[in-house]
């Protein structure tokens, strides 16, 4: 079965203000909630976002944004889970 966007949804969304890195918590259909690191949405001079690219490697910038919001993503993907 080929990939569907249209059943791709974002969830949940977090963005850097100092790095541009974007977290999202995804859901396929009807599958698993899931957490996405990436992609970095940087600012052009003008002040407009550029296209999003790869997050690549993580500064210690990024490092220390997700430990500040490690606790929510927990508590929302925990939130999102079908019970088994």
């Amino acid at each position: 079965m080929p990939f569907d966007p249209s059943k791709d949804k974002v969830l949940k969304k977090w963005k850097c203000p100092e790095t541009g890195l974007m977290v999202t918590i995804n859901r396929y259909d009807q599958g698993e909630a899931k957490v996405q690191i990436g992609p970095r949405v940087l600012k052009k001079q003008d002040g407009s976002d550029r296209a999003p690219v790869k997050a690549g490697r993580l500064t210690i910038e990024d490092i220390f944004w997700l430990y500040d919001i490690m606790d929510e993503i927990k508590e929302e993907l925990t939130h999102l889970q079908r019970p088994i």
